[in-house]
């Protein structure tokens, strides 16, 4: 939602935007998550730059689920923008 917001209040044309979120998770019970990789596709007319501002704010500022995760667990996030 945070990356969706910071790109509406810069007044992009998006037509959508969907993310798809994988993770693995250790071997051994617990079995908790090791790595998560968050991907976006944007469907408009939004500059990589502004794109890439969107996340960082998200990952460094106003994510609350990240903030909550353990610190060890890698956070890989990339996009990309269709024209549709």
């Amino acid at each position: 939602m945070d990356v969706a917001h910071v790109i509406a209040k810069g007044r992009f044309k998006v037509n959508a935007l969907s993310a798809t979120l994988t993770g693995e998770r250790a071997a051994e019970e617990p079995r908790r998550f090791t790595s998560i990789a968050l991907h976006f596709t944007i469907d408009g007319e939004v500059p990589a730059d502004k794109i890439e501002r969107a996340i960082a704010l998200s990952r460094d500022k106003y994510c609350s689920v990240w903030h909550s995760m353990r610190h060890d667990i890698e956070l890989k996030v990339t996009y990309q923008v269709v024209s549709g």
